[in-house]
């Protein structure tokens, strides 16, 4: 396959770094050979196909690490009255109303709407949580197989629980070490993660259980914490412990773990997280929707936790959730400084890479995976490298991609996804929906 250079007006390699104004990219396959001004790259590489541009930013693609997929049938499903809190809305709507009724075919529908969601807003690897405990075994499968066809990143899993019935909660579990076994053999862009739900509704034999058969196949684990003040209330009055200390008197906690949410934590908690070098996962519109509160983003980041961000199946464009991760803890600490833009954009690449267990990921680098987008930089004010991460983060949109690239292959190309009929798959997902909405 031969080199392609993708000349922008600036490209950003690494957002821990300054952007580089007149800088490219060389492609070779899946990987980046080269970042370098556009003179060095075409001197170097003159029998390249050339992409030309110099209209837009280069950056690397993004890292959804919290995604539920399904969750797009729920848009808009008719409720008679909201609920009252954070466990109502999983008792007497979340669980009945939407996990109980999936099905193989609403479970491919909403994966397909799901994924060209996320190609229309710079994703290019996510994380996603399944819950639907009457689809196993094999739903796991029915996700990767329309993910492998979009050509995306994906690292699935499904969350075991024992609130249906402890063979339920045996099988969840089967579902994701049997599935992290067959990508190993398959090799690609899909993998697997072992998964569980929370505290409330597993024990701690079926935690130990889920952490033990990532622990032989050497995969990360994966579990929802402290989305709100539910779950520290169950664990204060069942154990007379807080989550995250819970966890630690279990001996689980470590760099092989990534816990979402993260909203209702302390001090102390934060401390035993970033001493396991555990991972962060923060949803901000989410944890407004369920009421769960504001994550405490800062403190934890300046911990030295790892927090990468996720938009929950909730709100998918990326970008408004890198404004609310930016914009709420301004609000929340009165500090016009807090969570700086540079911060929130590694934590939408850089991080949620490491999050995800790809070192390879999340820059554009020689060796590296060549994900990255193309970001139209007709701003109504000049950009530049002083304020390139701020004006990027607060005023473009999907719109304004011009380009998102996947391990080497285009999947957006001039605004438009690659050889995809969207109003097909908007049909095919809006069907699925009022299916599950009458159930």
């Amino acid at each position: 396959m031969p080199i392609t250079l993708i000349l922008g007006q600036i490209l950003w390699a690494d957002t821990t770094q300054p952007p580089q104004p007149g800088w490219g990219v060389a492609v070779e396959n899946d990987r980046v050979v080269a970042t370098a001004p556009h003179g060095t790259l075409r001197s170097r590489f003159p029998d390249a196909d050339v992409v030309e541009a110099t209209d837009c930013v280069i950056t690397p693609a993004f890292v959804n690490a919290h995604h539920h997929m399904y969750g797009v049938l729920a848009h808009g499903i008719p409720l008679e009255e909201a609920p009252a809190g954070f466990w109502p809305f999983l008792e007497d709507f979340w669980w009945p109303r939407v996990e109980d009724r999936l099905t193989g075919d609403l479970i491919a529908a909403a994966t397909e709407w799901a994924c060209l969601e996320m190609v229309r807003s710079g994703v290019t690897t996510f994380y996603d949580c399944l819950e639907a405990p009457h689809a196993i075994p094999g739903a796991l499968e029915v996700e990767a197989e329309v993910v492998r066809r979009w050509g995306l990143r994906g690292v699935l899993s499904f969350e075991a629980t024992e609130r249906v019935s402890p063979e339920n909660g045996d099988l969840g579990l089967r579902e994701n070490a049997d599935f992290i076994a067959a990508c190993r053999a398959r090799g690609g862009l899909v993998s697997g993660m072992m998964c569980f739900h929370t505290t409330f509704t597993c024990p701690a034999d079926f935690i130990r259980r889920a952490f033990a058969l990532a622990a032989e196949r050497g995969a990360k684990v994966h579990m929802h914490l402290s989305e709100g003040t539910y779950e520290p209330r169950y664990c204060l009055d069942h154990f007379g412990l807080r989550p995250v200390v819970y966890y630690d008197r279990l001996g689980v906690l470590g760099d092989h773990v990534l816990a979402s949410q993260c909203v209702q934590v302390d001090a102390e908690e934060i401390a035993i997280l970033a001493r396991h070098g555990v991972h962060v996962s923060h949803q901000p519109l989410s944890n407004c929707e369920v009421g769960g509160g504001f994550a405490p983003v800062p403190e934890m980041l300046e911990a030295g936790i790892n927090v990468a961000l996720g938009t929950d199946g909730y709100v998918n464009n990326f970008f408004e959730v890198m404004r609310a991760a930016a914009l709420m803890p301004k609000a929340r600490l009165r500090d016009p400084g807090a969570m700086p833009a540079e911060v929130v954009w590694t934590m939408a690449t850089q991080n949620g890479a490491r999050a995800l267990g790809f070192d390879d990921v999340g820059r554009l680098a020689p060796g590296n995976q060549a994900d990255l987008l193309l970001i139209g930089a007709d701003l109504p004010t000049p950009l530049a490298p002083h304020n390139l991460a701020e004006q990027l983060l607060l005023w473009r949109n999907p719109r304004d991609l011009r380009g998102v690239m996947c391990a080497g292959r285009w999947l957006l190309r001039a605004g438009k996804v690659v050889g995809v009929e969207e109003e097909t798959v908007r049909a095919r997902v809006a069907e699925a929906a009022a299916r599950l909405w009458q159930t």
